[in-house]
């Protein structure tokens, strides 16, 4: 496939032309909420039972009209520009019972919300087509993953503004992940456990009900963590997860582990505090429910990080952007 540098995207952006049909399906809402603050529409397929990779909008998250629940079996008669995979059952399984061959030769993108989950470095991509786009959201992603395929981008996150303002009122510290209990050592649930031992910590998310508050409802989330003084997040090893970029967006300093993405985005004493010695990192989160004065310090600085990094306009136009490539490359090469 032809890369960018072939085409003047910011000309082809401009020109007179369609809006977009991108066809996906609904794997993680807040990821396809940001992605649909884009200029294209989305369709996403749901079924009687509204299952798993079938569910539909839901009622999470304010999609806006462009996001289009399609009812499954009438996925078929439809016209779409791009395909997007975003897991492995979408790629292997659901395009073939959903969708007609003439659909499958549309161009598509396989979007890789995760690092590799076996070997870390020598992990194969189960995309070896080079009709695919790869699309990974970490640097560190693309450098882990052995992926096969020509065409490999990184899209980096993007969030919406923040909602709410840092206030740090609360002498503690708060943790956002669902499940954590069940989903053990690779989230960092032992080491939730040792550090609240020492340090006065506060656990949202789906099913942590017994072991922290319970759930937060997105829209909510923003206002609720806003008056904790710092984020603490003990994942060992996953993406750079949304909810850090959200907490920045507020203005709230971050503490975690200095592994995959965090440590290109959290600088010790300029927006947080990262590190793989977990003693270290309960000093840290100590000192800063001592001194709300560097705890306020670190969330100006948290914010204009985010601003940087996270600009929801940068993202959307990136997405935007590798739309409408990749299918400028497909007619242009068929």
């Amino acid at each position: 496939m032809a890369h960018q540098a072939d085409f003047d995207i910011d000309k082809l952006l401009s020109a007179d032309r369609k809006r977009m049909r991108i066809f996906t399906w609904h794997i993680h809402g807040s990821y396809l909420f940001y992605l649909s603050q884009g200029n294209y529409d989305i369709y996403i397929p749901v079924n009687e039972q509204r299952s798993e990779r079938y569910c539909g909008r839901g009622n999470t998250f304010p999609f806006g009209a462009n996001v289009i629940e399609v009812r499954a079996e009438e996925v078929k008669s439809l016209d779409f520009d791009v395909l997007l995979f975003q897991a492995d059952e979408n790629y292997f399984v659901d395009q073939y019972e959903i969708l007609t061959e003439e659909q499958r030769a549309l161009p598509k993108i396989y979007l890789e919300h995760d690092p590799p989950w076996g070997h870390p470095t020598n992990e194969l991509h189960p995309i070896e087509d080079n009709d695919v786009t790869v699309v990974h959201v970490t640097h560190f992603n693309k450098l882990m993953w052995n992926t096969a395929v020509d065409d490999v981008r990184v899209i980096e996150h993007g969030v919406m503004p923040a909602t709410a303002s840092y206030t740090g009122e609360i002498d503690r510290g708060i943790v956002v992940i669902n499940n954590l209990q069940q989903r053990g050592r690779l989230l960092g649930y032992d080491i939730f456990e040792r550090v609240r031992e020492q340090v006065p910590l506060d656990l949202v998310g789906m099913g942590t009900e017994g072991l922290g508050l319970g759930e937060v409802l997105h829209p909510q989330l923003p206002d609720f963590i806003s008056k904790y003084r710092f984020f603490f997040n003990p994942i060992r090893y996953t993406s750079l997860g949304l909810a850090v970029c959200e907490a920045m967006t507020i203005g709230i300093p971050i503490v975690g582990l200095a592994t995959t993405e965090m440590p290109n985005i959290i600088k010790n004493g300029y927006n947080g505090y990262v590190h793989s010695d977990i003693s270290f990192l309960i000093d840290c989160m100590n000192m800063l429910i001592e001194n709300k004065s560097k705890a306020f310090e670190l969330s100006a600085n948290a914010k204009e990080s985010a601003k940087k990094h996270f600009d929801i306009q940068r993202f959307a136009r990136d997405w935007e952007m590798l739309f409408l490539e990749v299918s400028v490359c497909k007619q242009a090469f068929n």
